[in-house]
């Protein structure tokens, strides 16, 4: 399981074509994020079958690479998102991305798109989860 994590140029209509392109191969997109920057932008995507995406993706000539993912289930109150990046951070892990996966029992689900998901599931330790939100 990934984020894909896709660049289209920023202006209208862009992200709707690449979207509908996913969309047509009977993806489900589960979760997202993303934002804009001048002439860039930039999507994370966590789908229900990534192989499906990867090839729409690619037929639409989309910009987009992929993220391994490390879910987090975070306390609900001020300096818990800190904690779990700066934990990652310490570990050496790259965060490239993030969506949200929902709340739960009081805790904020985050999905990190990393560089090593092996090392972040073991940095972020206790507040490991389940990446399909």
């Amino acid at each position: 399981m990934h984020l894909f994590i896709i660049t289209p140029t920023n202006k209208p209509g862009e992200l709707a074509t690449v979207l509908d392109a996913i969309a047509q191969k009977g993806v489900n997109i589960t979760t997202a994020g993303g934002a804009t920057w001048g002439d860039a932008g930039a999507i994370a995507i966590q789908v229900n079958d990534d192989d499906a995406a990867r090839a729409a993706l690619q037929a639409a000539g989309a910009t987009f690479r992929e993220a391994a993912v490390a879910a987090a289930w975070l306390e609900n109150r001020p300096g818990t998102f800190a904690d779990a990046a700066r934990r990652l951070g310490d570990a050496g892990v790259n965060i490239e991305a993030i969506a949200p996966i929902g709340m739960q029992d009081g805790k904020v689900g985050i999905l990190f798109g990393v560089d090593n998901a092996e090392a972040a599931k073991a940095a972020l330790g206790d507040l490991v989860g389940s990446a399909a939100g």
